[in-house]
């Protein structure tokens, strides 16, 4: 795991991994947390998760990816579009699309929604109402990364919402077999949908999967527990 790549969640930046880092580096690991598209003080416009992930893969090179969340999805695009490039890969509470075509249809028309109420309600008050969501329950303040978070503009995280979430994602499931490099599945064990979704990607994905669920973890499990992600995380890629 000589060079690590992180890929944020939505309404993130690269910065929002920094509790992780002392964990990291002092084990001599190179890192590196770009900004994904729609995201950061000046957001590259985004068109579609392949794009998005064409961009990490420019902006890592060869290296064990990191995503979680959205960064997840991105990450696992770049899987299988590039698996020259990821030595390792590592999905933390992400998933491969949603199946059904009414309700990607449904997510994609809630989606649209947020992106309005973006525009109209502006940065601040869209951040308050989404960190207030159930499964960000058990993020601490001192975690959530507010002053990163709010180095994003309305504007970025609608076109991110339009473009890059999960209502516009085709879903992948029928292509996990091919993924050839190690993968690890994280999602907290109190996140059941995403805990549910992890034990399906890694049985899915086959024997290259390891599952692992953080304990007393919800949604931003890295965040909430980083201890033991990062001892999965060094324990299954190393």
């Amino acid at each position: 795991m000589a060079r690590l790549v992180l890929a944020h969640g939505f309404t993130q930046t690269g910065r929002s991994f920094a509790p992780l880092l002392p964990g990291l580096t002092a084990t001599g690991v190179e890192v590196v947390a770009p900004d994904l598209p729609g995201h950061g003080p000046r957001p590259v416009p985004p068109t579609d998760l392949w794009a998005a992930a064409a961009d990490l893969g420019r902006a890592g090179g060869p290296a064990t990816y990191v995503g979680y969340s959205m960064g997840g999805r991105v990450a696992l695009h770049l899987a299988l579009a590039r698996p020259d490039l990821v030595e390792h890969l590592v999905l933390v509470s992400a998933t491969a699309g949603i199946d059904d075509e009414a309700e990607r249809s449904a997510r994609r028309a809630a989606d649209e929604e947020l992106a309005r109420s973006l525009g109209t309600d502006g940065l601040d008050a869209f951040l308050d109402r989404w960190l207030a969501q159930p499964m960000f329950a058990g993020l601490p303040v001192n975690a959530a990364g507010m002053e990163a978070r709010r180095e994003n503009t309305a504007e970025g995280l609608a076109a991110a919402l339009r473009r890059l979430g999960t209502g516009t994602q085709e879903p992948l499931w029928h292509r996990l077999p091919e993924l050839a490099m190690p993968v690890l599945v994280v999602a907290g064990e109190h996140d059941r949908p995403f805990a549910a979704t992890a034990r399906r990607l890694a049985t899915t994905i086959g024997p290259k999967a390891t599952l692992t669920l953080v304990p007393a973890a919800a949604h931003a499990c890295h965040l909430e527990r980083p201890t033991a992600f990062l001892a999965a995380l060094q324990n299954r890629t190393a």
